[in-house]
């Protein structure tokens, strides 16, 4: 029996995803759950598995297309299987050419080269992000040369054409000998971050909170999870827990801004930011409001190992709900997150530092950590948001009670 190997949908609103690398040629044997192929969302460059064991065959789809959701772009079939469907003409055209007189050949490469010449001059691919970007940045198509599959103009090429217009003009005599090109995740940041920071109205609130009961909890029960299930129980997962619990008392910090309206959801699929060499990935602990905090700490721990060896899945970034980016262990003190659309809200979390604070009219020194919130504005105002970050300070204050 055959199976087809199609574009996956990783992402809401997801249309299309970008084909990177085949990992298997065709031809070659493959094993259900091994790596196929390599693809390219809005959010990283991920692995996509092998649905089947079998044969690799009938591979329609080029290196770096952009190709439709649910679009079948090959086949695996058992030893001496025919693929259900032919060939697209893309792949059957060298097959095509090769009985084809050497001068035919030539006048065709010749016709077809000066149409893709004259397509070029007449209208230049661009992503509908790079121009609504190069409208805003004031950044003149016609002068940019496209970095994308085919000389496609992304936003990235409008990005550095700014930078390099705005550097000519601080400094006409210097070169910029050091402009570094960024990565495909880089290049994907920098895309996201500013669709979010240009479209969606973000306004940010903030409280401080006493880490002691924190603390405590997580010595009390960290020897005692770490020597079952072996694996460490950190701030974050604490963090990741108690949040997902808060979550479910305010479900418009639990949503998603859509063109149809605010999308509230059943579950808490809590994403934790986690950075890698070129950048920052957002992995995802599905149904986190029921999950255990050793299943959260294998889960967080699992997810950050793939990423940082390169080697992410597409469950370990899917459908996530709402997002915790800390930075305690860079010893920030506080910092204010970009939302990650659809989602409608991001909490960003300083480290735990000790610092003089009131106490019944005295000063004492007590573990303190800051908390701020960043919402879309489209569907939680800021009652909303006081409430939750209230639910999650006591959580903080109480941990053994909610994760009881």
């Amino acid at each position: 029996m055959a199976f087809s190997v199609v574009m996956p949908a990783l992402e809401m609103a997801q249309e299309t995803g970008k084909l990177i690398a085949w990992r298997k040629n065709e031809g070659d044997c493959v094993i259900k759950g091994e790596p196929l192929l390599e693809i390219e969302t809005d959010k990283a460059v991920m692995e996509v598995e092998a649905p089947a064991d079998g044969i690799l065959a009938a591979i329609s789809a080029q290196l770096g297309a952009d190709i439709p959701v649910g679009q079948t772009i090959a086949w695996i079939v058992a030893p001496g299987e025919n693929p259900p469907i032919e060939r697209a003409s893309a792949t059957a055209a060298p097959t095509a050419r090769a009985h084809s007189p050497a001068g035919t050949e030539s006048h065709a490469a010749s016709v077809a080269a000066s149409a893709g010449e004259t397509s070029s001059v007449q209208s230049a691919r661009i992503s509908p992000k790079a121009r609504r970007l190069a409208k805003e940045l004031g950044v003149d198509i016609a002068t940019l040369r496209g970095s994308g599959a085919g000389g496609e103009i992304l936003a990235s090429d409008v990005q550095v054409a700014s930078a390099t217009r705005a550097s000519s003009a601080s400094s006409p005599t210097t070169k910029v000998a050091n402009l570094e090109v960024p990565s495909t995740l880089g290049r994907l940041m920098a895309e996201r971050t500013t669709q979010s920071w240009t479209t969606v109205p973000h306004f940010f609130v903030t409280r401080e909170v006493e880490a002691s009961a924190l603390n405590e909890y997580r010595g009390k029960i960290a020897d005692a999870i770490e020597k079952i299930h072996e694996i460490r129980i950190t701030h974050t997962d604490l963090l990741l827990a108690l949040t997902s619990r808060a979550l479910l008392k305010h479900p418009r910090l639990n949503a998603s801004w859509t063109a149809e309206g605010i999308r509230l959801h059943d579950d808490v699929n809590m994403g934790v930011a986690i950075a890698v060499n070129d950048g920052v990935v957002a992995g995802v602990i599905p149904h986190a409001q029921t999950a255990t905090l050793a299943e959260i700490a294998n889960r967080r721990r699992d997810v950050a190992e793939r990423a940082r060896a390169g080697k992410l899945r597409p469950s370990d970034i899917a459908d996530a709900t709402f997002t915790i980016s800390n930075l305690g262990r860079y010893h920030v003190d506080q910092f204010s997150a970009i939302i990650t659309p659809p989602q409608a809200a991001i909490l960003a979390v300083g480290s735990i530092a000790e610092r003089v604070v009131a106490i019944e009219r005295q000063p004492a020194v007590r573990p303190m950590m800051t908390l701020t919130l960043s919402c879309d504005h489209r569907v939680a105002d800021g009652a909303h948001a006081a409430m939750f970050l209230n639910d999650l300070v006591e959580a903080l204050r109480e941990p053994e009670k909610w994760l009881a």
